[in-house]
């Protein structure tokens, strides 16, 4: 813990240090109709869709939108010596509540060819739509190939998940609690059947600075399935 606490806290002091000296220009710009935004989150645990992935990690993101086309790239590597690597290309689509991304996630570590995509890749293709009301978010992605999950028969079992996310504010914090499931057998959510995978509550507090703001976040993350409970924590930049 000692460790994980003071490597925390050097790449804390090294970002803030940089963030502090390039406080007069914007992460998100905005040329002839085109947007570009960078960015990128630090967190004491990656958990994803109710899954522990991996421990403290810097996960940056970069995109390029235009008349609501996004084209983005997402990372996520390890800062404990895990070894693991993430890196998801997508191309989304929003129309007012509307939203449609297709995904290609690879996973892995420095040893894997990240250019594979025989039968064994480590790639996994997903394809997702959305639609946020404002009150209340729903979604649903499924795999459509590559290392997408199969069933107990060697079936694959086009891996699926639906989620229902609520945005409030409590007190100075603003929360969101989301519900998620993954509807049928997949060795991808490590279901039997159809499951409830993930229960979170984020509640987020942005530290306002003179001339920026420092949003944190702390996550209460329940898998009924795996029975598995997590709290982590995020700085986003």
């Amino acid at each position: 813990m000692k460790v994980r606490t003071k490597i925390m806290l050097t790449f804390l002091f090294i970002v803030l240090s940089t963030s502090l000296y390039a406080q007069e220009e914007s992460i998100e710009t905005e040329t002839n109709g085109f947007t570009a935004n960078i960015g990128a989150d630090v967190v004491s645990t990656y958990i994803w869709r109710g899954q522990k992935l991996d421990d403290l990690a810097v996960q940056p993101g970069i995109s390029i939108g235009y008349k609501g086309f996004e084209l983005g790239a997402w990372g996520s590597t390890s800062l404990v010596g895990t070894g693991y690597k993430e890196l998801d290309l997508s191309l989304s689509y929003t129309i007012g509540g509307f939203s449609a991304v297709f995904t290609d996630y690879w996973c892995g570590n420095d040893s894997y060819n990240s250019f594979n995509y025989s039968d064994t890749t480590l790639h996994t293709f997903e394809f997702g739509l959305g639609y946020d009301f404002g009150f209340l978010s729903v979604s649903w992605y499924t795999n459509l190939w590559g290392a997408m999950g199969s069933k107990a028969n060697g079936d694959d079992a086009y891996s699926s998940y639906f989620e229902v996310a609520a945005p409030f504010k409590l007190g100075d914090l603003e929360w969101q609690a989301a519900m998620g499931i993954t509807p049928w057998e997949n060795d991808y959510y490590g279901a039997e059947k159809f499951a409830l995978i993930n229960i979170g509550l984020t509640a987020t507090k942005k530290i306002e600075f003179e001339k920026f703001t420092l949003p944190l976040y702390a996550q209460l993350t329940a898998n009924p399935t795996a029975k598995k409970m997590y709290l982590s924590f995020g700085v986003t930049f």
